[in-house]
């Protein structure tokens, strides 16, 4: 299999930020994997290292795979890793060509990537997200309020930067998706636990239903202390930060709610190990971020509940691939006439190219073949 992997940064529409942190760009490091005349595509939101750690380190692993059997070039490459540190850059590294793998398998068997997994459901519920703490007033509600008339059943809002301002942010949030529209928020992490619980009182004056990272993820004790003390109509969620299925299986018993991501947790075949966590455990799962691949992946897991349509992953998604599902009364369905992810790379993502990201592992003969085959 030949193997192409570059990264992509695309700055956002103004400087955003959450209860932590602060940022102007995304960056994705996207895959092509080619075999037997198909070429699959995965991307991971990673530093561009990750298309080095590919090149170097993921690509001769995969020169001789079987391109039907994506769960052994996933151990293959796990084992490859193992002196690099099998979590952060090298995880996500992994996810992106595992996806890339899974995508590359579908088209082969000619179905949508949901189907070659074996669907669960036709579609998949997703909520808004975004309302970031650089936003307020007018701007917040035209964000969230915006996803409410398009039909979304929820929506999502940062908190935590300055805890004195939330009361009135939530008081613009819910006034503009009104009181049927489930409201969400996510901290990043930004409280201690009595903090925390201080907070998620203020937030059930406001009917908020989901409570995500009120303390950092790495302080389970804190997250089951407060899933047993905060208001009981309002979940605790974590699990974005999750790398494999060790961690899911400590981090299961202290929510309500587990989020995967499948761009950090190794992929498609990684996700689907979390999702049987899951099973085991009693809990819903939610999938983070990266709405394109998490609708197929999302539609084929038995405890997904739905998928966080991020504001800024679906603005560069539908900026750098053709064929993107777009939501309809807040779902995302899987278009069963699109062989994959259904997902090609546009000419014009070329001018978000980082110099120093771009690789071509085994030189990948130009796109457009597929394209055209398709047509």
């Amino acid at each position: 299999m030949k193997t192409t992997a570059r990264a992509y940064t695309v700055p956002t529409e103004r400087p955003e930020s959450d209860g932590t942190l602060g940022w102007d760009s995304t960056t994705i490091v996207v895959v092509e994997i080619e075999a037997d005349g198909r070429r699959g595509l995965g991307y991971t939101y990673s530093d561009a290292a990750a298309a080095r750690v590919i090149e170097g380190v993921l690509a001769p692993v995969l020169e001789d795979a079987d391109p039907t059997a994506p769960p052994m070039a996933w151990a293959a490459m796990r084992r490859a890793v193992r002196n690099l540190g099998g979590q952060g850059i090298a995880a996500m590294a992994i996810a992106a060509v595992d996806i890339a793998l899974w995508d590359l398998r579908a088209k082969l068997l000619g179905l949508a990537l949901a189907d070659s997994l074996g669907r669960h459901r036709e579609s998949i519920g997703a909520y808004g997200s975004g309302g970031f703490t650089s936003i307020e007033g007018e701007e917040l509600a035209a964000q969230l309020g915006g996803w409410a008339r398009e039909g979304f059943a929820a929506v999502k809002m940062k908190v935590g930067r300055d805890p004195a301002r939330d009361a009135d942010r939530l008081a613009t949030a819910r006034g503009a998706i009104g009181p049927a529209v489930r409201l969400m928020v996510d901290a990043n992490g930004a409280f201690d636990r009595r903090e925390a619980l201080r907070q998620a009182q203020l937030y059930d004056d406001f009917d908020v239903s989901w409570l995500e990272e009120p303390v950092s993820s790495e302080d389970l004790d804190g997250l089951a202390w407060l899933r047993d003390r905060v208001p009981a109509g309002i979940e605790v969620a974590a699990g974005e930060y999750l790398w494999d299925a060790a961690e899911a299986g400590r981090m299961a018993p202290c929510v309500d709610t587990l989020q995967v991501d499948p761009t950090r947790c190794l992929g498609i075949t990684g996700a689907r190990l979390l999702d049987g966590i899951c099973a085991a455990q009693g809990i819903p799962l939610s999938a983070h971020c990266a709405p394109q691949v998490s609708a197929h992946l999302c539609c084929a897991l038995e405890r997904a509940v739905h998928v966080e349509y991020f504001h800024d992953h679906a603005r560069l998604e539908s900026m750098l691939f053709e064929g993107t599902i777009v939501p309809v009364e807040g779902r995302l369905r899987p278009d069963r006439g699109r062989p994959g992810l259904g997902l090609t790379l546009r000419d014009e993502a070329a001018r978000f190219l980082e110099s120093d990201g771009a690789s071509s592992a085994q030189g990948v003969p130009p796109r457009d073949h597929e394209e055209k085959e398709r047509r």
